[in-house]
């Protein structure tokens, strides 16, 4: 009797990865026509992030469902085939499923994500309640992530073009300059771009999350 039923669950655990992999595609699909006028503007990467933890959660039940003992981690493993199978390499993939499964743990249980995925049923309102909830969350913002990378273009372009116009300079107005000192000059120019705007950066982006974050009143 026991080797049967591990015979059905081998059984199952060979094909339940395509049905959970076709189910969750099914689920986000009916997501995605929810969340498309809703306006959200967040960061691709906890987008993202964000959709591969509610998926998870969606394979966990229907793991579940199939009868597999280790229903949670069949889960990750049936998301890893779906973002291998969409195109990413394995290694990324493996990669990136190690990230989510530590993502996927707070203390004293599961995210909220994952744990909404596994609620979820077709059609709910599920991934738009998580992603409400995040709504007006400074840190996962796609404006915040944009001023990120227009701040690393200013800081690569700005220091790569000040080096360049030192080492110019030097090379024209100083000929007698040695190589290494040519290097120096241009390496401390480009700093001398950088780093100020590091900190300016540095001081909006505090500004932001400190505007964004509501003050703690007092106990009464």
């Amino acid at each position: 009797m026991s080797d049967t039923k591990t015979d059905t669950e081998t059984d199952v655990r060979a094909t339940g990865i395509d049905i959970c992999v076709q189910h969750a595609r099914d689920m986000l699909a009916s997501q995605l026509e929810k969340i498309k006028g809703k306006g959200y503007d967040f960061a691709p990467q906890f987008r993202q992030m964000t959709i591969q933890l509610y998926l998870a959660g969606v394979m966990w039940r229907c793991s579940e469902s199939l009868g597999i003992s280790d229903a949670r981690d069949y889960a990750f493993t049936a998301l890893e085939t779906m973002l291998i199978s969409d195109g990413m390499k394995k290694k990324q993939a493996q990669e990136r499923i190690v990230f989510l499964n530590n993502m996927s743990r707070v203390e004293g249980g599961d995210t909220h994500a994952i744990w909404i995925g596994h609620e979820a049923v077709l059609n709910d309102d599920s991934l738009v309640e998580i992603f409400d909830e995040y709504r007006n969350e400074i840190r996962v913002s796609g404006s915040l992530w944009r001023f990120y990378e227009h701040g690393k273009k200013i800081m690569f372009i700005g220091g790569a073009t000040a080096a360049f116009i030192t080492v110019w300079a030097v090379t024209i107005f100083l000929p007698k300059t040695e190589g290494i000192d040519v290097l120096a000059a241009g390496l401390l120019a480009a700093t001398l771009v950088v780093i100020p705007t590091f900190l300016v950066g540095l001081m909006i982006y505090r500004a932001k999350i400190k505007k964004a974050t509501p003050p703690t009143l007092p106990p009464s």
